[in-house]
């Protein structure tokens, strides 16, 4: 047992270390590594989101086609900068061209659509695969952008700009 203190001059004993009494050293349990988690048809699954936009994101080993909503990736979002924002976790975790994706997307419009996939993707992505995650939270990816428009208020024309002010 741990001898009691009684006074200032021990305190000093006990700082100076002379009277010492048995440390336990306390390790913390090494946390377990992460498991892949996919469903019987080798797929895994995740829900992106941005703006209004949500995304619902399958990906399974594959050739690497992407489609959204039905469509190909390049027929659905039409313009470069969409298509680049898809493929930049295949760049980060340098598995370009080997998974399949699968998409539904709803809501919001095609900026947030495409934000809301990648964030989908990258998600799934570090389920099938646990050792892709340390890339993709380091490039951000895996972080949901929880910026929305500002509802109206009552009163304004839009949600802070005031109706034009007439003197007369």
């Amino acid at each position: 047992m741990a001898e009691e203190i009684k006074s200032l001059a021990e305190l000093d004993v006990v700082a100076d270390g002379e009277l010492v009494t048995a440390e336990v050293e306390v390790t913390a349990p090494a946390p377990a590594p992460r498991e892949p988690v996919r469903d019987e048809l080798g797929r895994s699954y995740a829900t992106g989101k941005r703006k209004d936009a949500v995304a619902r994101v399958w990906i399974k080993p594959g050739s690497g086609k992407v489609t959204v909503n039905g469509r190909e990736m390049d027929k659905y979002f039409a313009r470069p900068v969409l298509q680049m924002i898809l493929r930049q976790p295949f760049q980060v975790a340098g598995v370009e061209g080997e998974f399949d994706v699968q998409a539904t997307v709803k809501g919001g419009g095609l900026s947030g659509q495409a934000g809301a996939v990648k964030h989908g993707i990258s998600k799934a992505l570090q389920l099938y695969e646990p050792s892709l995650r340390a890339p993709l939270k380091a490039a951000g990816f895996l972080t949901r952008d929880s910026r929305v428009v500002e509802r109206k208020k009552y009163g304004k024309r839009k949600a802070r700009r005031s109706f034009q002010f007439s003197k007369r």
